[in-house]
């Protein structure tokens, strides 16, 4: 994103925090999310479409594991991982018919985290219900929070 102007969350609080902030990114090959299909759109389920032969995605699900955390931030990184790479971004809006051009981008693992998660399948979340009845007074089970 910094390559066309863009600033991502991680770079402003890397920024402002320096060392003292850790960037954890999180990959996965497969799976399902729960997200809609327009910004402010109704959210579903979806399949996540295995990953492109040529991303990030697709290098760790090659691996042995099929769950594990790397710490990006020895020098001793794999060289893989420091080749620019196709690196996909799911997030609340996910349009798996037009993944390539929707959610891929080129990235260097290395200078955007200092460590990665990645889980080879994923399972969507289930969301929170909605107040069913924004009139009532009655104060949910959980207020401030919502958990």
């Amino acid at each position: 994103m910094g390559s066309i102007g863009e600033w991502t969350l991680g770079q402003l609080v890397r920024e402002r925090y320096a060392a003292s902030a850790v960037l954890i990114g999180f990959t996965t090959d497969r799976g399902t999310v729960i997200a809609a299909s327009d910004w402010g759109g109704h959210a579903e389920r979806k399949p996540v479409r295995a990953a492109l032969p040529e991303s990030y995605e697709n290098l760790l699900h090659r691996s042995s594991d099929d769950r594990f955390l790397l710490d990006l931030r020895d020098d001793s990184a794999i060289d893989a991982l420091k080749a620019p790479r196709l690196e996909r971004a799911i997030g609340v809006v996910y349009l798996p018919e037009s993944e390539r051009t929707s959610h891929y981008f080129t990235a260097t693992l290395t200078r955007q985290f200092d460590v990665v998660i990645h889980l080879d399948e994923t399972t969507a979340l289930e969301p929170l219900d909605p107040l069913k009845d924004a009139a009532s007074t009655e104060i949910p089970e959980a207020y401030p929070t919502g958990l």
